[in-house]
């Protein structure tokens, strides 16, 4: 049976005792609509209860809680339970809570979410074997550095990580950890091709949109694209740090905190990029007409936040995308060049030599 999570937008006045008495009004009567109410999650603070249910459908839900005690969701979505644990830590109501009646829960869904993005620059300084098993060791280090600091990993593959953390004071000191960990390494293994970008934002499990932390995941990732310091962290993220550490001060050389202008520019950029970059007929001229921003102000932004003008951030955005596919294995060449947006595979592969150090088809073949 499929599990899903719903949200329910509560008032001021609700407590974390009168949301582990509507769990237990739940658990009465689950088994008239065939639900399996697993547990919830309350927020104090930010007044947002989540509920993790086995249903045969989402009308199941609404009815058990309707009947149950009239709180109706104002969101669910399907989830899987495996990344639910990996997200927040449990998927069961924990055995021992502070009431032995109620098992009242104080444990929230807020999360702080890590992206960790590693690129590859130039394969032609090492062999792409040895680029491998020289991120191994990359990952080995980075892996110890997260457990230390109670990060929960995600997922992990070739192009990085992400990780759940439950305080934001943990998420950024472990970023800077991390990335003071990387100087070390490079140094001790002479790799000075590839480049290591962190994103951190913060927020909820369930939004509007269909997939768990999929609004936190998604900016925290665009965040990469910036290159004006080694750490990228939301507004959020800032002011959580400066109320759980008063009195310290971010390195401003080593984290660079988002604007809201600044955060708005990057979603409408990577929203419209995502959209259309395998769009051959695509032109910088587009991105002006559709983020409704002048030839100016976006090429200003553009250099100013990711270092590159927007013709070559559109070029190594789909030379990254088909550096995946090749990996991954996916298509020929021919097929890989046309299927990210280039109009012939004779200037792809032009282009990704000279990024890359290396043919596609040489990697392919390595």
């Amino acid at each position: 049976m499929p599990i899903f999570m719903d949200r329910h937008d509560v008032s001021e006045v609700v407590t974390a005792e009168i949301v582990a008495e509507i769990h237990q009004e739940d658990l009465k009567i689950q088994h008239k609509y065939d639900c399996r109410s697993l547990t919830y999650w309350f927020d104090g603070t930010r007044k947002t209860a989540f509920c993790l249910i086995e249903a045969p459908d989402i009308d199941a839900i609404k009815e058990m809680h309707e009947h149950a005690h009239g709180n109706v969701p104002h969101q669910i979505i399907a989830v899987d339970k495996t990344i639910v644990e990996s997200f927040l830590g449990r998927i069961e109501d924990p055995e021992k809570a502070q009431n032995t009646t109620l098992n009242i829960i104080n444990d929230t869904a807020f999360r702080t979410i890590m992206v960790i993005t590693i690129e590859n620059h130039h394969f032609n300084h090492s062999s792409p074997l040895s680029f491998y098993l020289d991120l191994q060791q990359i990952n080995k280090q980075i892996v110890v550095i997260l457990k230390s600091f109670n990060g929960n990993i995600v997922q992990q593959n070739e192009d990085g990580f992400l990780i759940s953390f439950r305080t934001v004071t943990e998420a950024v000191l472990c970023a800077l950890k991390i990335h003071k960990n990387y100087r070390v390494l490079r140094t001790q293994y002479q790799i000075n091709f590839t480049e290591l970008s962190i994103g951190l934002h913060a927020g909820i499990p369930v939004t509007e949109k269909q997939s768990i932390f999929e609004d936190t995941i998604k900016l925290a990732q665009r965040m990469c694209f910036i290159s004006v310091a080694e750490i990228i962290i939301s507004t959020e993220v800032q002011q959580l740090f400066k109320s759980e550490n008063v009195g310290e001060l971010l390195n401003e050389n080593q984290i660079h905190t988002l604007t809201p202008d600044e955060e708005k520019f990057l979603n409408s950029l990577m929203e419209f990029t995502e959209n259309e970059w395998q769009n051959t007929e695509l032109k910088v001229d587009d991105f002006e007409k559709n983020m409704g921003i002048s030839k100016s102000k976006l090429y200003r932004e553009m250099i100013r936040l990711t270092g590159k003008s927007p013709n070559v951030f559109l070029l190594h955005f789909r030379l990254r995308k088909s550096l995946q596919l090749l990996q991954n294995k996916i298509g020929n060449i021919s097929e890989v060049a046309f299927d990210t947006g280039f109009n012939s595979p004779s200037y792809y592969t032009k282009c990704f030599r000279k990024k890359y150090g290396i043919m596609p088809s040489g990697l392919k073949q390595q």
